[in-house]
């Protein structure tokens, strides 16, 4: 981020209500919209966070789809990452200095037969 001044950015929610959020972002550029009055002023993002989110949705289905198709696919995923909102009122995928950080979880359930090699219990 560049050591511009802080802008604060409305940004609607998108969920069918008329409630929005403010972030504050040190870049604004001609995507967004300025609102206010006087001396203050608020920028007002074009998208709504709902669309901005979609932008990241098919990153985290990729990593549970392809978690899910192993063969011994795990009982649970955890995936964290860390997301951004852009000057371009977008939200993006953080990165470290060098990448971008992604935390992937994956976690097996044994029973406690298959776990002791005996045959599991059978089912009524």
């Amino acid at each position: 981020m560049s050591d511009g001044p802080v802008h604060t950015v409305e940004v609607p929610l998108g969920d069918g209500s008329d409630e929005s959020m403010r972030v504050q972002i040190r870049e604004v550029d001609e995507t967004l919209v300025r609102v206010g009055r006087g001396g203050r002023s608020v920028v007002r993002a074009e998208r709504s966070f709902a669309q901005m989110l979609d932008s990241v949705r098919p990153v985290a289905e990729s990593f549970v789809g392809r978690f899910r198709g192993l063969a011994n696919a795990p009982d649970e995923i955890t995936l964290e990452f860390g997301v951004s909102l852009s000057a371009e009122a977008d939200v993006v995928i953080a990165s470290t200095a060098t990448a971008a950080n992604f935390s992937v979880t994956l976690t097996w359930n044994r029973n406690e037969a298959a776990a002791s090699g005996g045959d599991p219990a059978p089912e009524r």
